[in-house]
């Protein structure tokens, strides 16, 4: 495993774009003295443990490489996401929406419904997370289609990142609704005679949960760059992105789109999917005595306004 991040480290290091040397150039200096001053030795010492070294695991530490290029690209993702909703909302128009507004409430509405449909009409009050994950993974799985980017979402330590930070913003969610006691009470199940035995696998389900969304939406998209570049050394320079020269890697680029899509979608979904455990109607006793309002109205997200 730690051959493997020190192989992908270096080739990255090798390949990185030009903005990710820039940044480098100027702030890498800095960050090596930071890492180097507090993070190197503690990695020093939990790999201690494992028989291995920060450098096996990273690659060599150097001001030329401190700021990861998957640091750089995920905070540009981040500058573009915001970017990206600023000018779109401020070309939104009620007398004559043009295509890109079409196209764009399409997709909002697509994950609003979505979200009212599984986690229920309640579940309107978690639209703003849940659209920010769509938006922000569907535009880092992108970027690798365009010059001086490269997709930051085929790195584990971004991918991560996002497992973890959907796992903690459900479990947060759990809590904040149930209470400790009630939230852990769930993993337990209905069952009293069972219930020590589907806690210990609920618990282990839940706390794999950040590792496996991370590990597919990196696989996927690592596979799907390494797809391309697979294909583009065939037989160069026939297969490379070079006019005229672009039929094949053409004709792949639908199918990247796709993944990028895909992916997308999936881990918002799953995300969630893990939001119906936790959060449930909070009028569940009105309803019962025929008192039940629509919720819907009570939790209106507005919709491109």
């Amino acid at each position: 495993m730690f051959l493997f991040l020190q192989e992908k480290a270096q080739e990255q290091a090798e390949q990185a774009p030009i903005l990710v040397k820039l940044v480098n150039q100027y702030f890498g200096e800095w960050a090596y003295r930071f890492e180097m001053k507090y993070t190197y030795p503690k990695w020093q010492w939990l790999l201690a443990k494992f028989g291995s070294t920060p450098e096996a695991a990273f690659g060599v530490y150097t001001p030329e490489n401190a700021i990861p290029w998957y640091t750089v690209m995920f905070v540009i993702a981040c500058i573009l996401s915001i970017v990206v909703i600023w000018i779109m909302r401020g070309r939104l128009s009620e007398d004559e929406p043009g295509h890109g507004q079409q196209t764009l409430e399409l997709g909002v509405l697509a994950v609003r419904d979505l979200l009212e449909e599984i986690v229920g009409p309640h579940g309107l009050q978690y639209f703003p997370i849940v659209m920010t994950f769509a938006v922000l993974i569907l535009i880092s799985n992108l970027m690798g289609f365009f010059p001086l980017f490269t997709t930051p979402t085929s790195a584990t330590s971004v991918t991560f990142a996002l497992g973890l930070t959907s796992f903690l913003y459900y479990n947060y969610i759990g809590i904040k609704e149930n209470g400790i006691l009630g939230h852990l009470k769930h993993f337990a199940g209905p069952i009293w005679w069972i219930s020590p035995l589907i806690f210990v696998i609920e618990l282990i389900s839940n706390l794999i949960r950040p590792f496996t969304l991370g590990i597919r939406l990196f696989a996927n998209m690592f596979a799907d760059e390494k797809v391309m570049e697979t294909v583009a050394h065939i037989k160069p320079p026939w297969t490379m992105f070079a006019v005229p020269n672009v039929l094949i890697p053409g004709l792949l680029m639908p199918l990247g789109l796709f993944v990028c899509v895909v992916q997308t979608f999936v881990f918002v979904l799953l995300s969630q999917l893990y939001l119906t455990e936790v959060s449930h109607p909070p009028h569940d006793a009105h309803a019962e005595h025929g008192h039940a309002e629509d919720e819907s109205e009570e939790f209106m997200v507005p919709v491109l306004t």
